[in-house]
């Protein structure tokens, strides 16, 4: 009796030890996933979301935004009447995203600038911002969304070859606005033009669907979050010029510096050859 008592309190111990050891297992995976996901800075998300980290918080996996998106009358295949593939995923293992949490790929399914913006109003939790993406008068406004930032890589565009080509410039919705067409003289032939797309950030959406017109192999015109292709002058560089620009910098303090002056005149001291 005494030894059937030995043998269930040793089974009793090492089971209690291996679900220990599972569960720590697990914490330590769960841990680095999570750290891997939040450490991936290149995600795409719907109009309207927070900053990420506050997005991650937020959002509570639900995918009603998904779902909107998914069966919005303007996604309807015209000749089975049936719903399109959506713009917005909801991220699975082995997405290198935090797993729940919708995002889109603009060469798959890029955002058509739904003017309704049906994903924003039917998320609960606030993850989805309708005052991010609504006017002056609190009307929903998609033009106002900032999902990131298309970035044209100059050495494979072929715009920037001499190879007239305008397929991003004419697949943007703010044509003539988010991006611009600038010509400049190709001294390469001397009777050609460049017709360079340039992207205007205060009006680009990030919506991708410049990426997916966009004729080359590989995209050479790609939407990256605003987080990785913003850069930041810092709030002690100030736009004199720009009065808005004061309240950007708020009660920050001017850092004067003096420059010694020269004695020599500007057309003597540009002809010095001491520029350097």
């Amino acid at each position: 009796m005494m030894a059937n008592s030995d043998n269930n309190r040793r089974k009793f111990m090492a089971t209690t030890l291996q679900s220990v050891g599972l569960t720590a297992l697990g914490g330590l995976l769960w841990s680095g996933y999570t750290d891997e996901v939040k450490a991936s800075p290149l995600v795409l998300r719907p109009p309207g979301a927070i900053k990420e980290n506050d997005f991650l918080s937020a959002c509570i996996k639900c995918g009603l935004c998904a779902e909107a998106c998914q069966n919005r009358e303007t996604n309807l295949d015209k000749e089975t009447g049936l719903p399109k593939e959506g713009t917005l995923k909801m991220a699975k293992g082995g997405d290198h995203k935090l797993i729940g949490t919708p995002y889109f790929i603009p060469t798959e399914v890029p955002c058509y600038m739904c003017e309704d913006i049906p994903c924003v109003p039917v998320c609960p939790s606030g993850a989805l911002d309708q005052l991010l993406v609504s006017d002056d008068k609190g009307e929903l406004d998609i033009n106002r969304a900032s999902m990131g930032l298309a970035v044209v890589h100059k050495e494979s565009c072929i715009a920037f070859w001499g190879i007239q080509c305008d397929a991003c410039y004419r697949a943007c919705p703010l044509l003539g606005d988010a991006i611009t067409i600038e010509m400049h003289r190709n001294e390469r032939t001397g009777k050609h033009t460049f017709m360079l797309p340039i992207v205007n950030d205060n009006a680009c959406t990030g919506c991708g669907l410049c990426e997916q017109a966009c004729v080359t192999e590989k995209p050479a015109i790609f939407v990256l979050p605003n987080e990785v292709s913003k850069g930041k002058a810092g709030d002690h560089y100030v736009k004199g010029w720009d009065k808005e620009d004061d309240k950007r910098v708020g009660n920050a303090k001017a850092i004067e510096t003096t420059t010694e002056r020269s004695s020599q005149s500007s057309s003597d001291y540009l002809n010095s050859g001491d520029l350097y």
